[in-house]
């Protein structure tokens, strides 16, 4: 029987910190450009001019209904060929995030947006408010609240799904441990290190949503 010496893991710490320092830059990154783009997407799918809304919504069930290791050995390998350009692997992995990001975060500002009263777009015509003023300062604000502990799960889905881009061969979190357990021949140990460093993150933010949920529920009820 094999005997665990997670003190090895000692000697690879900085190597470990720097992935993960990679891992959270990428899903910030794709999280900020993922949540613009969701947002005007639900936009697009909400408007009743259907040359805007069918498109939209034929990219949110494209993007949601495919998984995300195809989209990103697409970006990747293919998307190279047809632009006739070369893509690295930190492009075609923020690309392909941020893709996926826009379309599961689409649907929870079109359910949002369901959820402003319509007397209130109704009182901004009535004001002969511009649009754009109408979506920035009526629509926009209201929705976010609303859609805020979706769109932190959302967060922690996209997180979690960015140990996919290992895949592409960027050093984020997963690549630097698969190279570790690789190079030392201890599987368990680093990859058990790796699993405890996802689930340290991601634990304490999905409580975060219960509650934040919670009391937003309790606001609504009010």
């Amino acid at each position: 029987m094999m005997e665990l010496d997670f003190s090895i893991l000692l000697k690879f710490a900085d190597a470990l910190a720097l992935g993960l320092w990679t891992t959270l830059k990428l899903t910030v990154l794709c999280v900020a450009m993922g949540t613009a783009l969701g947002f005007l997407i639900g936009l697009a799918r909400a408007s009743e001019n259907a040359l805007i809304r069918i498109p939209a919504s034929a990219f949110v069930e494209f993007f949601r209904g495919t998984p995300v290791l195809i989209q990103l050995f697409w970006i990747f390998f293919c998307l190279p060929l047809v632009l006739g350009v070369e893509l690295s692997n930190l492009a075609s992995a923020t690309i392909a995030l941020t893709l996926y990001m826009g379309a599961i975060t689409s649907e929870t500002f079109r359910a949002s947006l369901r959820a402003v009263g319509r007397e209130q777009m109704d009182a901004c015509v009535a004001l002969g408010l511009p649009r754009s003023v109408q979506i920035l300062h009526v629509i926009l604000p209201q929705a976010v609240l609303r859609a805020v502990p979706t769109l932190l799960s959302n967060c922690i889905s996209l997180f979690k799904e960015s140990a996919l881009v290992s895949a592409v061969g960027m050093a984020d979190l997963m690549f630097v441990g698969q190279n570790i357990s690789n190079n030392t021949a201890r599987p368990i140990e680093v990859l058990t290190a790796v699993a405890c460093i996802y689930f340290i993150i991601a634990f304490p933010l999905t409580r975060l949503v219960t509650r934040i949920e919670g009391r937003m529920l309790r606001k609504l009820a009010a």
